[in-house]
C-alpha cells in the first residue's frame, strides 16, 4: 500500500495536463502558463501537509493556481489588453486550415468574455468539473456558476453567430469534399 506521501506525488503529477491547460486557457502564453503551473505544484508541495488525501486533488490545485494567478496579476498591478488580437496577430502564424481557424474564432470569442464568465465556462466546458466543483474552485454559489456558464454560452453563441446545428461543421463549399472523403 503506497504512503501518504507517495500518494500525494501520483495524484499531484496526475492533474499536471489539466492544470496546463487550464492555465493555458487563461493566460494563452505557453511560457507563462507553465511559470504559473511551477509555481502551482511548488505551492502544493509545500502546503501538502493542508491537503487531506482521498478529497479532490485536482480542485484543490486548481483553487491554488487560480488563487496564485489572481496574486500575481495584482503585484502586476495591471494586465496588458488584447481585445482586438493585434498582438496575439503579430506573435502567432495562422493556419489555413478551417479547424484551425474556426479554433481561432473561438479564441478571440472566449477572450471577449468578462473574466468570471470565461473562467466558469473554461471549468464547466473545458476542464470536466461539475458545476459544484467549480462552484467550490471560484469560492462562490452554485447557482452563480451556473448563471456565468449560461450568459457565457449566450454570448459566444452571439459573438460566433451561432444560431444552430447547421452553423456546426464544414460550410457550403467544404461539406461536398468531405462526405466524399468518407465514402468508400
Amino acid at each position: 500500500m503506497p504512503s501518504e506521501n507517495e500518494e500525494f506525488k501520483r495524484e499531484m503529477l496526475a492533474a499536471l495536463p489539466s492544470l496546463r491547460a487550464f492555465a493555458m486557457s487563461l493566460i494563452g502564453r505557453h511560457d507563462r502558463a507553465d511559470d504559473l503551473v511551477q509555481d502551482t505544484i511548488m505551492k502544493a508541495w509545500a502546503k501538502q501537509d493542508h491537503f487531506q488525501i482521498g478529497t479532490n486533488m485536482k480542485a484543490w490545485l486548481f483553487t491554488i493556481l487560480r488563487n496564485e494567478l489572481y496574486s500575481q496579476m495584482r503585484k502586476r498591478g495591471r494586465e496588458v489588453q488584447d481585445s482586438d488580437g493585434h498582438l496575439t496577430e503579430t506573435l502567432a502564424h495562422h493556419p489555413e486550415q478551417y479547424g484551425s481557424l474556426d479554433l481561432q474564432d473561438f479564441r478571440r470569442a472566449l477572450d471577449q468574455l468578462p473574466p468570471d464568465q470565461r473562467e466558469a465556462i473554461i471549468l464547466v466546458g473545458a476542464s470536466g468539473f461539475s458545476y459544484e466543483e467549480a462552484a467550490t474552485i471560484c469560492g462562490c454559489a452554485l447557482g452563480t456558476i451556473k448563471s456565468r456558464v449560461n450568459r457565457a454560452r449566450q454570448r459566444l453563441q452571439d459573438i460566433l453567430q451561432v444560431q444552430g446545428e447547421n452553423d456546426y461543421g464544414p460550410d457550403e463549399t467544404s461539406a461536398p469534399i468531405t462526405s466524399r472523403a468518407f465514402v468508400s
